[in-house]
């Protein structure tokens, strides 16, 4: 049987432990409703939403993509300090950041390595390294 694009994101909601408003189960499918991952920013999610005849406002697409974080269905990869993409990738894996183009996109994991990490301060675990490799045209 075929997942619809609402299945996936009803599914994907329930993961998350969210309850299934009209408004998360419209920005659910978009964001997993055809199984591929996305690197999304609220204002082309709202974008997105909007040539999908969703009535949802911006307002509501940040507040819903938090949610989303907090629940653990994506992360936020935060770039020059004022823009923010969110992945639905939820494993570890470095960025590509195209500068001329201002998007994101997944790298290759297989020859990266971390070594080195600061012992974290009493008290606290490290939760993530994010990686972000920005390009630009030469």
């Amino acid at each position: 049987m075929m997942l619809t694009a609402q299945d996936r994101g009803t599914e994907w909601l329930s993961r998350g432990g969210l309850r299934p408003t009209r408004q998360r189960l419209a920005l659910a499918a978009l964001l997993v409703g055809d199984g591929e991952d996305r690197h999304v920013t609220a204002e082309s999610l709202f974008a997105l939403a909007d040539q999908a005849g969703e009535k949802v406002s911006l307002a509501t697409v940040y507040n819903t993509l938090r949610a989303f974080c907090e629940a653990g269905l994506m992360n936020e990869v935060v770039v020059d300090g004022s823009k923010s993409y969110f992945d639905t990738r939820m494993d570890d894996h470095p960025h590509f950041y195209w500068e001329d183009s201002a998007t994101l996109s997944d790298a290759p994991a297989d020859t990266l390595r971390i070594e080195g990490l600061p012992e974290a301060p009493d008290g606290m675990q490290v939760s993530r390294v994010d990686v972000v490799i920005r390009l630009k045209r030469v």
